[in-house]
């Protein structure tokens, strides 16, 4: 297995496995297809700037796992009262012929030392059902955050 930073030509990939990721997790395929959509113009420029980076965890050439980070302006917080941002990890997904082998575990592990390196002290990140219990195994926890979608005026 290789190590390697993203790059802009894992834009479809990318899109794929998240759309397979949310699949997985329940969500319609119509929703899939027009967020998918979305998803690949914003994600463009992003990883061609640099602001949507992470890894890919391939074997015999091919990504078969990755994970993609940002750092998300924020305010400071009682939880990291001298930071003005967080890590945001997105995107973990694993595929189904490569699972149970580590290369989620692996995938958190190399986004912790990635935003060690940018000076990240606090992040955050959305679970499925499927990586929780990853996740916790890793020492993150459920916080009290809310959310709402706002109907459109």
């Amino acid at each position: 297995m290789d190590v390697r930073a993203l790059c802009a030509d894992d834009l479809e990939r990318v899109c794929r496995h998240r759309e397979a990721m949310f699949r997985e997790a329940g969500r319609d395929e119509t929703t899939l297809r027009e967020m998918t959509a979305h998803f690949r113009a914003w994600l463009e420029p992003r990883l061609a700037d640099g602001s949507y980076f992470g890894y890919a965890i391939c074997e015999h050439g091919v990504a078969v796992a990755g994970v993609g980070l940002m750092l998300i302006d924020w305010p400071p917080h009682p939880l990291h009262p001298a930071i003005d941002r967080r890590g945001y990890v997105l995107n973990v997904y694993v595929e189904p012929a490569a699972r149970r082998r580590g290369l989620a575990r692996r995938l958190m592990q190399l986004a912790d030392e990635e935003f060690a390196r940018r000076g990240v002290t606090y992040a955050i990140l959305h679970a499925t059902g499927q990586g929780r219990p990853l996740y916790e195994d890793l020492g993150w926890s459920g916080t009290t955050e809310m959310a709402k979608a706002v109907p459109a005026a």
